[in-house]
């Protein structure tokens, strides 16, 4: 039996998406099993379908953990005294908190057998895979955490879009405002009240004319949230696979 409470972020959200997104091993066939087994209480009553929850909610699953959480293997890929690089894997967060929920530095956490470093010092989405830097103990994170501040450590990411650019290497300045409340994202060319500035710098690395796709090293000049997907697609070259819906205004084309 696990139980979870609601937090603001899926305040009005479809009780689905809430399970789907904390527990990393449920699928869609083991979910509407559970329901129609009445395996899943809110509040301590037994749903049968999908439903709208709140903050505060209190889920309730009778579902074994094998179907809950994926297993995953660590992968460090580079480790000295002072920090630690590991190979995050697509499906896992880096933290959460959500205590019950299995992330990157928990696995870290177990395999040292210590309780707070190391310590991540950046994150990644749960779908996006990639490596990701640890400070062994807190000199090294401070140290750390200043060279991200200043730019002194760059990361790149790797995506593959829809559609092939002209300009094959662009430096490119807009503006985000998130609606948290709708999960929505605004872009506009224009500096506007409650949005941030945003750079962000291509590079094409491949092409597929066949598929009009093609692979970018896109490099982050600000750190704002989604901005490299809101920003890809305000260009006009969404993330193959993306599902998140993105309002683009004085959309351009490049």
């Amino acid at each position: 039996m696990k139980k979870i409470i609601v937090n603001k972020k899926y305040d009005g959200k479809k009780l689905n998406t809430f399970l789907l997104d904390n527990f990393n091993g449920l699928t869609l066939n083991t979910l509407y099993k559970a329901l129609r087994k009445k395996n899943i209480r809110v509040n301590n009553i037994k749903i049968t379908e999908n439903c709208t929850i709140k903050e505060g909610d209190e889920i309730t699953l009778f579902i074994n953990d094998e179907f809950l959480y994926k297993t995953f293997n660590l992968h460090i890929v580079y480790e000295d005294s002072n920090i630690l690089v590991v190979n995050k894997p697509v499906g896992i967060e880096v933290i959460s908190n959500n205590k019950e929920e299995i992330t990157l530095t928990k696995l870290v956490l177990d395999y040292f057998s210590k309780e707070n470093f190391p310590y991540p010092c950046h994150r990644l989405d749960r779908n996006t895979y990639g490596l990701v830097l640890f400070a062994k103990n807190e000199q090294s994170l401070n140290i750390l955490l200043e060279k991200f501040k200043s730019f002194e450590i760059e990361k790149h990411y790797k995506c593959m879009v829809y559609g092939i650019p002209k300009i094959k290497e662009n430096y490119l300045t807009a503006y985000l405002f998130k609606d948290k409340k709708k999960s929505l994202a605004y872009i506009s060319s224009s500096p506007k009240k409650g949005y941030q500035k945003i750079i962000t710098s291509y590079k094409v690395l491949s092409e597929n004319y066949k598929n009009n796709t093609c692979t970018l090293d896109v490099t982050l000049h600000t750190g704002k949230t989604h901005q490299i997907r809101a920003h890809l697609a305000y260009i006009g070259y969404p993330i193959i696979g993306d599902r998140k819906i993105w309002l683009e205004r004085n959309k351009q084309k490049i």
